[in-house]
């Protein structure tokens, strides 16, 4: 066992190794940066993302968004980006309490939970005539209609926030129809189709993309669901038209709750024994509180080293490339799977 003087040689070496990208337009990296440097609540572990970049350069690399291109109804470019845009705006928060059935949904012959849920129940309305990619139909989304698009199968209850994700169809309508003559396309032809500039776009034109925590009184963007509405859009364009975004390298992970409970499987990031018990004991953590936060900025690292991990090995990667294979590993349960923190919040 290490002793004192290791364990603390150990951490000064993953905090060492937090140097942000210059120029940082993002930011998440800079302020994520300053949260793990005084974390008290996770930690890295600088050999395990060496051990996991070394098995993943010498294996096969998974096809990116190959469920969500299986999942989307296909229609006309600026309907599927208007499409990306809502599926994105509603994308947060799929799980159930313990031990209780989860929202799922059943379409063609399948029965999907999580984001390929909310894919295929979007799918599903077109399917029948809705027009889920409508601006004006949007901005005056009834919740029984909502309710109509996002009805589980037998059995399953309603997908949780509901009356969050109504007033984030509506702002996606409202913005669309009165700031971009109702295409997202427009919001992306104005950011230049830079993936940065799109990401921020977002988050300054639609409230429910604003995902920026409070660190000591300072601002730690994390962007999740922006960054990953930038990716989702160029993966399932196939990066042609309005897909046609540049700069997919500059994006950060998607800091959810899959990949840090994934992550510390593999051991590379570690909890404190405090927070440990919180999470592993299913006990709600706040949005926006230290823990959380700390959770959070330890992906948003852990996968930025792994990045660069991997670079080393040959295998250039991207951080949104690494998020998806995490998040198709994470899919898969282990037999001594620990859980994943519980966090009520529209932002994940």
């Amino acid at each position: 066992m290490a002793d004192a003087s290791d364990q603390a040689a150990g951490a000064a070496d993953w905090r060492a190794a937090l140097t942000p990208p210059q120029p940082d337009r993002l930011g998440a990296l800079t302020a994520t940066a300053r949260v793990m440097r005084a974390a008290q609540l996770a930690s890295l572990d600088l050999a395990a993302i060496a051990a996991l970049a070394q098995r993943w350069a010498a294996s096969d690399w998974p096809a990116s968004m190959a469920t969500l291109e299986a999942l989307h109804a296909p229609g006309a470019p600026e309907h599927t980006a208007n499409w990306v845009l809502l599926l994105d705006a509603l994308n947060f928060c799929f799980w159930g309490e313990p031990g209780k059935p989860r929202w799922r949904v059943a379409w063609r012959g399948a029965s999907h939970d999580g984001y390929d849920a909310l894919a295929a129940a979007l799918s599903r309305a077109v399917e029948v005539g809705l027009p889920v990619w409508d601006a004006d139909w949007l901005a005056d989304l009834e919740a029984a209609t909502l309710e109509r698009v996002l009805r589980p199968e037998a059995g399953c209850p309603m997908i949780p926030l509901f009356a969050e994700r109504l007033t984030n169809a509506r702002e996606v309508g409202r913005v669309l129809r009165d700031r971009y003559e109702g295409q997202f396309a427009n919001v992306v032809e104005d950011a230049g189709f830079d993936a940065v500039t799109l990401a921020l776009t977002l988050e300054r034109e639609f409230s429910s993309f604003a995902d920026v925590a409070l660190w000591e009184g300072q601002p730690v963007p994390f962007l999740k669901r922006a960054q990953i509405c930038v990716a989702d859009l160029r993966a399932i364009t196939g990066g042609v038209g309005v897909g046609d975004i540049h700069g997919i390298e500059r994006l950060t992970a998607f800091a959810d709750y899959k990949l840090p409970q994934l992550l510390r499987r593999f051991g590379v990031i570690h909890y404190a024994p405090a927070l440990a018990a919180q999470v592993d004991s299913y006990t709600l953590i706040p949005a926006g509180s230290a823990a959380e936060v700390e959770i959070r900025a330890a992906t948003l690292w852990a996968v930025e080293l792994l990045r660069r991990a991997l670079a080393q090995l040959g295998a250039t990667r991207t951080a949104s490339a690494i998020d998806y294979r995490l998040w198709s590993e994470s899919q898969t349960s282990a037999p001594d799977e620990r859980p994943y923190h519980r966090t009520r919040t529209i932002y994940y």
